[in-house]
């Protein structure tokens, strides 16, 4: 499949990167700056581009059959706007398949309550958090693409590619220990399986160990 993957040079959006090549896509990595994609790949064009210009996007984008946006900022106004782009630019382009990196925050750890709204969340994390919240507010209104959101569990940090984990949607999944993590690795394989067999059209679902 020919696809574009958007923030190709981050912390998760390199290992999807990876994972994207390891299963023989074409792969159009759109990045601030090319040179810190450091992976080779005959099937990978690297280039560069700014994703609030909303019609340079558009250009980058045209040819693909698919989007996965992972991009990523810490404040809410230029996240809402990045995402806003890469919404209108991903139909202009002609694509109708919308995948997207979230985070944790917008996780309901009981009925009605969210992880980012409970008062053991990490001030640290606030910005970030809210911003990728605020951005899958934008999403879910979205009628005319079919996009898929996935959101990590509460802990996701660099590991080993397992390939097993647990799905879910709207809830936070722990363990019997009580704890909720996942590899970016594992992450990039439950986002490249959504790619490849789409399960969840026009939802988010998240995973863990």
């Amino acid at each position: 499949m020919k696809v574009a993957i958007i923030g190709a040079s981050g912390f998760i959006g390199s290992v999807i990167l990876n994972e994207a090549l390891s299963r023989g896509h074409d792969i159009t990595a759109i990045v601030r700056n090319p040179e810190k994609v450091t992976v080779s790949d005959p099937r990978l064009n690297v280039k560069k581009g700014d994703v609030i210009k909303e019609e340079e996007l558009v250009s980058l984008l045209k040819g693909n059959e698919a989007v996965i946006s992972a991009y990523s900022a810490n404040d809410s106004s230029t996240y809402v706007k990045a995402i806003t782009a890469i919404i209108n630019a991903t139909k202009k382009a002609g694509i109708t398949r919308l995948l997207a990196v979230s985070g944790a925050g917008s996780l309901e750890v009981k009925p009605g309550v969210q992880l980012l709204d409970t008062p053991e969340f990490p001030a640290e994390w606030k910005d970030g958090a809210t911003a990728t919240r605020d951005a899958f507010d934008v999403i879910k209104q979205v009628t005319d693409l079919d996009w898929s959101v996935l959101s990590p569990a509460m802990v996701i940090e660099p590991g080993p590619r397992t390939g097993v984990f647990r799905l879910g949607k709207d809830q936070v999944l722990f363990n019997d220990k009580g704890e909720s993590k996942i590899s970016t690795a594992d992450f990039a394989v439950a986002l490249l399986d959504e790619l490849e067999r789409p399960a969840h059209i026009k939802q988010r679902f998240t995973l863990a160990y």
